[in-house]
């Protein structure tokens, strides 16, 4: 049948299994807003404010679904927008498709108007990127930008089409969209060296990423975890793909772990990374890391493997593939005197709290208050700084796809707009984002998204009112210089919320928190609840960068 470009983009998204797509209008995306009109019984368009805030609700869509988050642009600034979600997506291995539109064919390399090169500045942050010229080949770079998207190390992929191959007609014919295929790399032989080792380990430590969530392999690593009786540390990213209720859990490695984990990590002789990176916020002196162990590494990219740390043994394909044969090889073992040490380090964990005050809340105990009013797996959303670290620390993850936060990038104003994609994904769970004044004040314009679908989400602004992350590290390594980390905003957040059609809260301490959460809670409305923490709060403990858990800082004089 003879559709126009823009019918074509409608159908291929459908046959993907598309319906739900994030974006805003513009002059070179008319016709597939026009065809958006005439699909809108199937698929669903949500209107951001901004393109970043379209680009974080696509990539909070993905991340909690598990599907591929698809995001709707214009040429020049509506495409430049984009720029930082793709590369947040990029960074932590999300499947996306932008679909940017550009300026017809006849005015490509004219400076024309709202023209930019967008495959050229994407091109370091994409999987993949196209420029389609000719309608007659726009499904099939569809098509394959989905494959290419969900398969393998997942990823952001984006699609150009100027204005002109939007209107063209053409001969469509549909396909049933293949199953993508993550075939097994590594040999029985590389198993079978593997699982020596493991067998062989007295004080083995499993350390996982993201990966073990992207690839669904929750059920497979709590197996092989608890066949070998061995303790488990997770990354940022691969928060909830092991239950942080488990006995085995010891919680998250690196910059901002625990005592235990840095300990177990000096301490043991094998270490078993499962879909993780040991990036430089994990492993900060790469040749101390793991200095007594044999290292073992599985992952779907065979390009991380000895990218950061030299490692012994690499079982290359899907974790959930490569685990279930590992589990098969292994022997089942205990070990019990191991797991007791690094329970008796956990006992000695102890980071120095600021006392209760009735001037500020504490950040612990806003986030205690929040996890005693949601459900497993409801979802948890940071922005980035401070909050985020404190939430990766205290709330207990016991899910996967239930933790969306902006890992490998950091980026700040993450949060807002992944809260949308998240709520609009899973209408049936409660959303909560938390936030602080810096990240907040960076999207803050996507409340009026938030409030334009009606979208329940409760944000938790914890709202020093300093740049607090900056300005810790400008207390340890800079003589508490703080330049330009004290804004002097005077922000009231509450009022804001009020501005845009949402309810508004405050907590000033403790003592309010439990009765204004729970009303927040009880509301099924979105909220923002400003609350008002110390400056002088910090993320403990703290590894500095390039050390060792031997130099880590448990208070700050």
């Amino acid at each position: 049948m003879q559709l126009t470009g823009s019918e074509i983009i409608a159908e291929c998204l459908l046959e993907q299994g598309v319906d739900t797509v994030f974006g805003y209008p513009g002059g070179a995306v008319l016709n597939i807003y026009d065809a958006l009109y005439k699909y809108s019984d199937k698929i669903t368009h949500i209107l951001s404010a901004h393109e970043q805030g379209a680009s974080h609700a696509a990539d909070g869509y993905a991340r909690t679904t598990g599907k591929c988050g698809v995001v709707i642009a214009t040429s020049g600034p509506g495409a430049t927008n984009l720029v930082t979600g793709i590369a947040t997506a990029y960074m932590d291995s999300i499947p996306m498709v932008a679909i940017t539109g550009n300026v017809s064919n006849d005015l490509l390399a004219r400076d024309s108007f709202q023209e930019v090169d967008i495959t050229g500045i994407t091109m370091p942050i994409t999987k993949h990127n196209f420029i389609v010229k000719d309608v007659n080949d726009l499904a099939n770079v569809i098509r394959k930008a989905f494959r290419i998207a969900m398969s393998g190390r997942k990823g952001p992929v984006l699609i150009d089409i100027p204005k002109d191959v939007t209107g063209a007609k053409c001969e469509y014919t549909p396909e049933k969209p293949r199953q993508t295929e993550n075939s097994l790399v590594s040999l029985k032989a590389d198993f079978e060296a593997a699982a020596k080792a493991v067998n062989a380990a007295k004080r083995p430590l499993i350390y996982m990423g993201g990966g073990v969530i992207s690839s669904d392999a929750e059920k497979e690593l709590l197996a092989f975890a608890e066949k070998i009786d061995c303790p488990v540390a997770t990354s940022i990213m691969g928060l909830g793909g092991f239950p942080a209720s488990h006995r085995l859990y010891i919680g998250t490695i690196g910059m901002h772990g625990g005592y235990e984990t840095g300990k177990a990590t000096d301490n043991c002789d094998l270490i078993i990374t499962a879909g993780a990176r040991f990036s430089d916020r994990v492993a900060g002196d790469r040749e101390k890391f793991g200095k007594e162990a044999t290292i073992i590494q599985l992952d779907i990219d065979k390009a991380e493997i000895n990218k950061n740390v030299k490692i012994n043994y690499s079982l290359v394909g899907d974790l959930k593939d490569t685990l279930a044969c590992l589990t098969e090889e292994v022997e089942t073992a205990k070990h019990e005197e191991w797991t007791a040490q690094v329970a008796e380090w956990a006992e000695k964990s102890k980071v120095c709290e600021t006392p209760q005050s009735e001037k500020y809340a504490h950040p612990y105990h806003i986030i205690d208050e929040v996890r005693k009013l949601t459900a497993d797996d409801d979802i948890i959303v940071t922005d980035v700084g401070q909050h985020q670290m404190w939430v990766s620390q205290r709330y207990s993850f016991e899910k996967p796809r239930c933790w969306c936060t902006s890992g490998g990038l950091g980026t700040m104003g993450y949060g807002l707009g992944a809260a949308v994609g998240s709520a609009v994904a899973h209408p049936e769970k409660r959303v909560v984002l938390f936030t602080g004044d810096g990240s907040f004040h960076m999207n803050l314009n996507e409340l009026a998204t938030v409030r334009s679908y009606n979208l329940p989400v409760v944000i938790v602004v914890l709202n020093n009112t300093v740049l607090g992350m900056v300005r810790q590290w400008q207390k340890l390594f800079y003589g508490n210089r703080f330049s330009q980390t004290d804004p002097h905003r005077k922000t009231d957040f509450a009022a804001v919320a009020e501005a845009f059609g949402i309810n508004g809260m405050r907590i000033n301490n403790d003592s309010e928190a439990a009765d204004v959460l729970k009303k927040a809670f009880e509301s099924n409305e979105p909220v923002v609840i400003d609350c008002r923490i110390s400056p002088d709060e910090n993320v403990l403990p703290m590894i500095p960068p390039g050390k060792t858990v031997d130099d880590m800082i448990t208070e700050m004089e």
